[in-house]
C-alpha cells in the first residue's frame, strides 16, 4: 500500500480549515478507538497471537495476506516477521480513516461496521513526498 503523506497532509489540512470554521474536530472516541485497535493488534503479534492479529486486519488486508501467501492468515501474518510496534507516538484520524504512529510501526485502519480494523502495518515514511512502504497492506 502506498500511502502519500502530502495527500494525507493536504486532507488533514482541509478537513482542519473546515473544522475550524464547522466547530467540529476528530472525536475522541474515534481517535481512542483507533489507537486501542492498533495496540490490541500490536499486542497480539508480540504475543505470537496471530490469530487475533488476523481478526483485527480489515477483510480486503486479509484476504490480500493470504492470497500472497497462498494459505491462512495466521502462519501468513507470522511469517511477514511485522515490526514489533511500541508505544502510541499519535493518532490522526481523518474520516472513517486513522494513522496510528507508534515507536517501531505505523499502521493504518479503517473503520468499519464491527469497529477499527488493520488496513496496513509495518509501514515506513520515505522521502517526504513519497509514500509509505507497508509489509502488510490489503490490495
Amino acid at each position: 500500500m502506498s500511502v502519500n503523506p502530502r495527500a494525507v497532509g493536504a486532507l488533514l489540512g482541509t478537513a482542519a480549515l473546515l473544522c475550524v470554521l464547522g466547530g467540529c474536530g476528530a472525536s475522541p472516541a474515534h481517535e481512542r478507538g483507533a489507537s486501542e485497535a492498533g495496540r490490541r493488534f500490536a499486542a497480539a503479534l508480540a504475543a505470537g497471537d496471530y490469530r487475533t492479529g488476523c481478526e483485527l486486519l480489515a477483510p480486503e488486508t486479509r484476504d490480500q495476506v493470504e492470497e500472497d501467501a497462498e494459505g491462512p492468515c495466521g502462519p501468513a501474518l507470522r511469517e511477514l516477521e511485522l515490526p514489533r510496534a511500541g508505544a502510541t507516538r499519535g493518532v490522526d484520524v481523518y474520516g472513517r480513516d486513522a494513522m496510528l504512529r507508534m515507536t517501531g510501526d505505523t499502521l493504518f485502519l479503517s473503520l468499519f461496521h464491527g469497529g477499527w480494523r488493520v488496513t496496513a502495518a509495518g509501514c515506513e515514511p520515505q522521502a517526504e513526498d513519497e509514500p509509505y512502504h507497508c509489509s502488510l497492506k490489503g490490495g
